[in-house]
C-alpha cells in the first residue's frame, strides 16, 4: 500500500446512486410485496435463515442492494462474484474454501453473483454440487427471464423473487433522501429545484432509482451557485441530464416477447388507442419493423380473418409499404394497419379450420383423391378414370353444384365452422336463390 492507495476514499468518488444505496431494510425503497413487513423474505433476512435465491428484475430496482444488506445482515461469510469475470477455476477455488469453512469452522458461504444470466453451462455445473449439498448458499441477479437464461436444476433449487420498476413515489422518496442526506448524498450543497425538474426525472427515469439518481448528481455537480451561492436547477437542466427516456426494452430478451404479446393482444381485443401505444413502444426502442409486421400480417389472418379480408391487405400493404419507403415514415402504413385489425370485426374461424384439418390429418390417414377431383390433362390420364363424373360449378345455377370433394373415409370431416361476425357471417354454400 503506499501513500495514494491509503488516502483513497471509494465513497468519495463513487456515484450518488452507490452512495445513496440501503444499508438496512429499513432504508429500502420499493418492492414492499417481497420486502414489507412480515413478508418471508424480509423474515428471512431478518432471522439470517436465506436459502439459495434469484433476484430477477430491471436495472434500478435494488437488487445488489438488497444483496449487500443481506450480506450486512448474516453472520455467513459473503464473497461477490461476477458472472462475466470469474471463470470455472475461481469458482472451483471458492467452492473448497467454502467446504473448508463450513467442516472447520462450522460457518456458512453466502455467494451472491452478479449478472448471473451470463454464466454458462460450464459455471452453472460446477455449481450445482455445491448449491445442492449446502456447502454454499447462492444468490443470483439478473435482468433477464431466469427461466429462459439459467440452468433449470438451479432453478429448482432456488426461490424466484421478481423486482418490480419503482413507482413514481418511490423515485422521488429516493431523490429526496439524496438531497437531504449530508453524509453520502448532496445535503451539504445549497439546491433549488422546480418541481418541474423532479417530475421530469422521474417521468423518464421509469423506474430506474439508479438513472433518476444519476440525472440529479449531473444536474447539481454542473450547475454553478449564483451570488448566493444555490444552485438553481431548472427543467431546462432536468432535460439536459436526461435527454432520453429510458426504456425498460431488450429485443434479446423477455420483454421484447412481452411488448409484441401485448401488442397482439391489443389488437385482438379490438382496442386501437392500446395498439398504438404498444405499436410506438416498439419502434421508439428500436425494435426491427419487419419482425412487427410480421406479426401484424399474421394476427390480421388469425383475428380478423373472412370477417374483414381487407385487413389482411391493409397488411401486406403496409409490409410493402415498410419495404419501398422505410422507416421512419412506414411509420405510418404500419399504424394504419394496426389500426384495421384493432377496429375490424373478429373472427378467429380462419385458425380454427386450418388446425383442425392439420389435427385430422395428423390423426387419421390420408385418403385417396377421388378419381373425378385428379388431374385429367395428361396423356392416358382418363383411360384411368381420371376426371369421369367431374361436375363444372360454373355450367350450374349459382355456379355451385353438389358434389364430393373429400375422400369417402373424410367425406363427413367439417373444420371451417363461419361466425357471425362481418363477412364472415353466412360463408360457406352459395345462396341458390340468387
Amino acid at each position: 500500500m503506499d501513500l495514494f492507495s491509503a488516502s483513497f476514499d471509494s465513497k468519495r468518488v463513487a456515484p450518488l446512486a452507490d452512495r445513496m444505496r440501503p444499508r438496512t431494510l429499513d432504508e429500502f425503497i420499493g418492492q414492499k410485496d417481497i420486502l414489507g413487513p412480515g413478508k418471508i423474505l424480509r423474515r428471512a433476512i431478518e432471522a439470517d435463515k436465506i436459502t439459495s435465491l434469484i433476484l430477477y428484475g430491471p436495472p434500478g430496482t435494488g437488487k445488489t442492494s438488497l444483496a449487500q444488506i443481506i450480506a450486512n445482515k448474516t453472520s455467513s461469510h459473503f464473497i461477490k462474484i461476477n458472472a462475466v469475470f470469474s471463470g470455472v477455476k475461481e469458482i472451483r477455488e471458492i467452492l473448497e474454501k467454502a467446504q473448508e469453512r463450513l467442516h472447520y469452522y462450522d460457518q456458512k458461504t453466502l455467494v451472491f453473483c452478479d449478472e448471473v444470466h451470463r454464466f454458462n453451462k460450464g459455471q452453472q455445473d460446477v455449481l450445482l454440487p455445491a448449491v445442492e449439498q449446502g456447502i454454499i448458499v447462492f444468490i443470483g441477479a439478473t435482468t433477464e427471464n431466469p427461466y429462459f437464461e439459467i440452468n433449470s436444476a438451479l432453478l429448482s433449487r432456488s426461490t424466484i423473487f421478481r423486482f418490480n420498476p419503482l413507482t413514481d413515489e418511490e423515485i422521488r422518496e429516493g431523490l429526496n433522501r439524496a438531497l437531504a442526506d449530508q453524509e453520502r448524498g448532496l445535503g451539504t450543497y445549497k439546491i433549488q429545484i422546480s418541481p418541474e425538474a423532479i417530475t421530469h426525472w422521474i417521468d423518464h427515469a421509469a423506474g430506474d432509482m439508479r438513472r433518476a439518481l444519476n440525472a440529479l448528481e449531473l444536474a447539481v455537480l454542473t450547475t454553478p451557485p449564483n451570488n448566493n451561492g444555490v444552485r438553481v436547477i431548472d427543467l431546462s437542466i432536468a432535460k439536459e441530464s436526461i435527454q432520453e427516456r429510458h426504456f425498460r426494452f431488450d429485443k434479446k430478451g423477455d420483454n421484447h416477447y412481452d411488448i409484441i404479446s401485448a401488442l397482439i393482444k391489443s389488437m385482438r381485443g379490438s382496442d386501437p388507442d392500446a395498439a398504438l401505444y404498444w405499436l410506438a413502444v416498439l419502434l421508439e426502442s428500436g425494435e426491427d419493423p419487419r419482425f412487427i409486421m410480421r406479426r401484424i400480417i399474421v394476427h390480421a389472418s388469425e383475428d380478423v380473418g373472412l370477417a374483414d379480408p381487407m385487413a389482411m391487405l391493409q397488411a401486406h400493404a403496409a409490409a410493402n409499404a415498410l419495404e419501398w419507403v422505410g422507416m421512419p415514415e412506414a411509420r405510418i402504413p404500419m399504424a394504419q394497419a394496426v389500426l384495421a385489425i384493432a377496429t375490424a370485426p373478429k373472427s378467429n374461424s380462419v385458425v380454427t379450420a386450418i388446425d383442425k384439418a392439420m389435427e385430422y390429418i395428423r390423426t387419421h390417414q390420408a385418403g385417396p383423391v377421388p378419381l373425378h377431383l385428379r388431374d385429367a390433362h395428361y396423356p392416358g390420364a382418363k383411360t384411368f378414370g381420371h376426371g369421369e363424373g367431374y361436375l363444372y360449378p360454373h355450367s350450374y345455377p349459382g355456379n355451385w353444384v353438389q358434389q364430393e370433394y373429400l375422400p369417402p373415409d373424410a367425406k363427413n370431416a367439417k373444420f371451417y365452422f363461419p361466425t357471425n361476425k362481418g363477412l364472415d357471417k353466412n360463408r360457406g354454400k352459395p345462396d341458390l336463390q340468387e
